[in-house]
């Protein structure tokens, strides 16, 4: 069978010369697996952290490694994809979702959510920089618990004040949240443990650290 499908790349993998394994979300699947072949000269930029693609799905009765065919870029992502800032906190947001869903998890609504968040942060102009904290505030209410401060405070130390400015504040207020470079991290930090302990997963998230040093 060959199914139509959108889906968001969370990361890649190459597999000799010829081909992608990709780590994906779907919408029908949640979060699943594909193979692909791509040019041995390249052809790989399509495939970067959440890139919205629109493919051809082929399944296969024998793997579970179904293959992609014909992908090509449903969104052009060009306010990310030329903003350093922007593009390392996509690395951010897709390892977080990566070390999130297990293969296989699906929850309803959680595909269309992650690609509004992608492009809500590609129209971003300015005052970005404390997005991937809504991001994250966001992400638990997809996965269905909803933090609310006394939710939250176990994990708040320090952060109390802040995560309350963060929790009353609609989408756009919060972005304007004066914080530092380590307000965020550590923000950023119990977040994680506050979805890790509602996941039963340990995030530890490599690229945070890199957001921490570009938004100081």
């Amino acid at each position: 069978m060959v199914y139509a499908s959108p889906l968001i790349v969370l990361s890649s993998t190459k597999v000799g010369e010829g081909s992608l394994v990709l780590s994906t979300l779907t919408p029908a699947w949640g979060r699943r697996s594909f193979i692909t072949a791509v040019g041995k000269k390249g052809g790989t930029a399509m495939f970067q952290p959440l890139s919205i693609l629109e493919t051809e799905v082929v399944d296969n009765p024998k793997s579970d490694l179904w293959r992609l065919r014909s992908p090509y870029a449903a969104e052009p992502l060009g306010g990310i994809r030329s903003d350093i800032r922007k593009n390392t906190m996509t690395l951010f947001m897709s390892e977080v979702l990566l070390r999130t869903l297990r293969d296989g998890s699906r929850e309803e609504g959680l595909f269309e959510w992650c690609r509004r968040s992608i492009l809500t942060l590609d129209a971003l102009q300015a005052d970005f920089s404390n997005y991937h904290l809504r991001f994250l505030l966001e992400l638990a209410g997809a996965l269905g618990f909803s933090p609310s401060l006394e939710d939250l405070a176990p994990f708040a130390g320090e952060q109390l004040s802040v995560l309350s400015r963060l929790l009353e504040a609609d989408a756009a207020s919060s972005l304007l949240i004066p914080m530092n470079g380590a307000q965020r991290n550590a923000v950023a930090t119990l977040l994680l443990d506050y979805i890790g302990y509602h996941t039963d997963t340990r995030l530890n998230v490599r690229s945070l650290q890199v957001l921490r040093e570009l938004y100081q």
